[in-house]
């Protein structure tokens, strides 16, 4: 049987006076491939920063946790990394744009997935080991032509599967993909999100956190609507996407359609 990847029993988390997610409980299990949709402000960054222990919820005292991921309340940070790894338009932004990180090659911005870095490797001890696991993570996702690249001359499709290689680069159990096509035209889209279901069909867990019905590949078989902070429904695919359900989270009237695997949402 499945072991949980994530569970959520009951979590609060308060930014300032708003609660961001509220008495939500939720689970996950390793090889559902899961997305959770909702609007915005429906609380689906406070749920990633829940998975990453970011964020911690309220604990009333002698409560059980609240949150665990893999079975355990706590990880230290790098460990947790190598179970899992995120990819998002956060940070491709951070990445790509940041402060002298946009100027490494490929090569190096994978191999910074075994530090949690996003920069230059001036302080870190890179081994031989490492970077063949970089230029595998690399040809994994069809990028090995990247390698020598720098970040600054790729488009944004180029760079994303980059950061798609160094979130695998450590051959993690899930990938949780965050909002993961911003800034992507149709076609580096559609290239995307069918490498994404490679990668799923190899045996990564996809936890894929969106507002975009599009983004959601054949492979999802579950998905869970997010709103208020808290778990609206979830289900099938099949029985989650339909035009009176996404009606009612988004709150306007929606219409919904279906071509070889993916669904489109229509206002």
């Amino acid at each position: 049987m499945p072991l949980p990847l994530l569970q959520i029993s009951g979590a609060t988390v308060l930014k300032g006076s708003t609660r961001a997610v509220d008495g939500l409980s939720l689970t996950i299990l390793e090889g559902e491939h899961t997305a959770i949709l909702g609007p915005n402000g429906a609380g689906k960054t406070t749920l990633l920063n829940l998975l990453t222990f970011e964020d911690r919820p309220l604990a009333p005292l002698g409560a059980p946790p609240t949150v665990r991921v893999f079975g355990r309340d706590n990880w230290p940070v790098f460990e947790l990394r190598a179970q899992i790894g995120i990819v998002s338009g956060a940070l491709h932004g951070r990445f790509v744009h940041g402060h002298s990180s946009g100027t490494i090659t490929g090569e190096d911005a994978v191999v910074s997935g075994f530090f949690a870095t996003q920069g230059m490797l001036l302080y870190v001890e890179v081994t031989e080991a490492m970077r063949t696991a970089a230029r595998e993570a690399l040809a994994r996702v069809d990028a090995a032509h990247l390698a020598r690249k720098t970040l600054d001359a790729m488009s944004t499709g180029e760079a994303r599967r980059v950061l798609i290689a160094r979130a695998l680069v450590r051959r993690p159990r899930a990938l949780v993909l965050d909002e993961p096509t911003t800034g992507l035209d149709v076609v580096a889209r559609h290239t995307f999100l069918e490498m994404v279901r490679t990668v799923a069909r190899e045996g990564t867990t996809i936890i894929l956190i969106t507002h975009h019905v599009e983004e959601i590949i054949p492979e999802i078989g579950h998905v869970v609507l997010l709103q208020g902070g808290r778990v609206a429904a979830e289900g099938a695919t099949g029985d989650m996407l339909t035009g009176e359900r996404l009606s009612a989270l988004f709150g306007a009237p929606i219409a919904v359609t279906q071509s070889k695997g993916y669904f489109s949402a229509h206002a």
